[in-house]
């Protein structure tokens, strides 16, 4: 017989509860009673481990951005070159949705951000790191004389975490009609070649 869940696993439980059933129903739709239905506990015992509806969304976020965080760094770990790790990076953000599909939902979801402002910080705070590491990784890619030096690597940091959400929007959209990460990278692939160093690439194949 399995052993009683302790309050960390079972707060553990409830979030990722919570990450199913907002991609099943919807994160604005999603009520404390199909959370407590899910996990087989009364709705009084959800605001044992959560005080507030709200505290139980700030703990799904803070899970999301530790996730994250946890994707990235792995994800630079395993590349040297500058281009390799961009890639790596923006594959690591794909993946993530992949795996989590209510992520763009809890994201741009109008009702959470405005109930909830804590909730609002973690997500503003993990997207802006999103875009440094994104950053970071442009700008040794133009050093490397791999991209064009006439785009603030900003834009294309901005450029690039457009293209993520676009494909993911689409993805959900279109009822999850084709393999999310593969088509992402792909336009990344058509996104690279067109901010591609072509003075480079010709000193390259002439030096």
């Amino acid at each position: 017989m399995a052993g009683r869940q302790s309050a960390e696993q079972r707060k553990a439980q409830i979030v990722a509860e919570v990450l199913r059933l907002a991609d099943a129903i919807g994160p604005d739709r999603l009520s404390t009673t199909d959370v407590a239905r899910a996990v087989n506990l009364s709705q009084p015992a959800i605001f044992r481990h959560f005080p507030t509806k709200s505290a139980l969304w700030l703990a799904v976020a803070e899970d999301i951005a530790t996730r994250l965080r946890r994707d990235w760094a792995a994800a630079e770990a395993q590349t040297v070159a500058s281009e390799a790790r961009l890639k790596a990076l923006i594959g690591a953000q794909l993946a993530a949705i992949a795996a989590t599909p209510a992520l763009p939902s809890i994201l741009f979801s109008r009702e959470l951000q405005v109930d909830n402002p804590g909730l609002h910080d973690v997500f503003r705070r993990l997207l802006g790191s999103f875009h440094d590491h994104l950053v970071a990784a442009i700008r040794d890619q133009q050093a490397a004389r791999g991209l064009r030096h006439d785009i603030s690597p900003g834009d294309v940091a901005m450029l690039l975490t457009s293209l993520v959400q676009g494909v993911a929007i689409r993805w959900t959209l279109g009822a999850r009609n084709f393999s999310l990460v593969p088509e992402g990278l792909r336009l990344f692939d058509v996104q690279m070649a067109l901010l591609a160093d072509q003075e480079g690439v010709l000193d390259d194949q002439t030096g």
